[in-house]
């Protein structure tokens, strides 16, 4: 029988350490969700090319929580890094179109993330997790740290579910 439980880093004060556990166990379950897959249907946007692909969703989710990151340190995001992962949004309002990257790559590029943002829990108390944050496309939103460190985890859910529904109607497209 498995047993399931968040597991906080022992590096960490306990609310920050499970919201963080919370996160990572996201993150394993989306390399598990999209191991093996091929180039091919990373780039898939489903039927008639409608969606958006894994390859978009899995950069999106890593621009918007390294933006997390670069918030709850409260220092704007470095231009290099705004350049190389984003932008949030193309000139139409859509994701950015991102295609020819392998999972692996993907992946790797988002634990990356996910290992700034560890570095970055390590340093926080329970107590910090109330701070204000603004948040947002034009940072019109205010949340606490506590709500984005949350978000983080519920939003990689999210997308995760638009991820299977590809993998489905791409496996129903082969067999066809």
């Amino acid at each position: 029988m498995t047993f399931y439980d968040l597991k906080r880093n022992e590096n960490m004060s306990e609310i920050v350490g499970i919201l963080f556990s919370a996160i990572k166990e996201n993150n394993q379950r989306l390399k598990s969700i999209t191991k093996d897959m091929s180039l091919d249907e990373v780039d898939y946007k489903g039927p008639n090319n409608n969606y958006n692909s894994t390859a978009q969703l899995i950069r999106h989710l890593l621009y918007i929580d390294l933006n997390w990151v670069y918030r709850i340190k409260g220092i704007p995001l470095p231009n290099s890094l705004e350049k190389q992962y984003g932008p949030m949004l193309d000139e139409k309002g859509k994701l950015p179109m991102i295609k020819g990257k392998t999972i692996t790559s993907l992946i790797s590029e988002y634990e990356d993330v996910i290992k700034l943002l560890e570095d970055l829990c390590v340093g926080l108390t329970d107590e910090d997790l109330g701070q204000i944050t603004r948040f947002g496309h034009n940072n019109e939103k205010t949340a606490t740290i506590r709500w984005g460190l949350w978000h983080i985890a519920d939003h990689s859910r999210y997308h995760q579910a638009h991820i299977n529904q590809l993998r489905k109607w791409y496996k129903e497209g082969e067999i066809i």
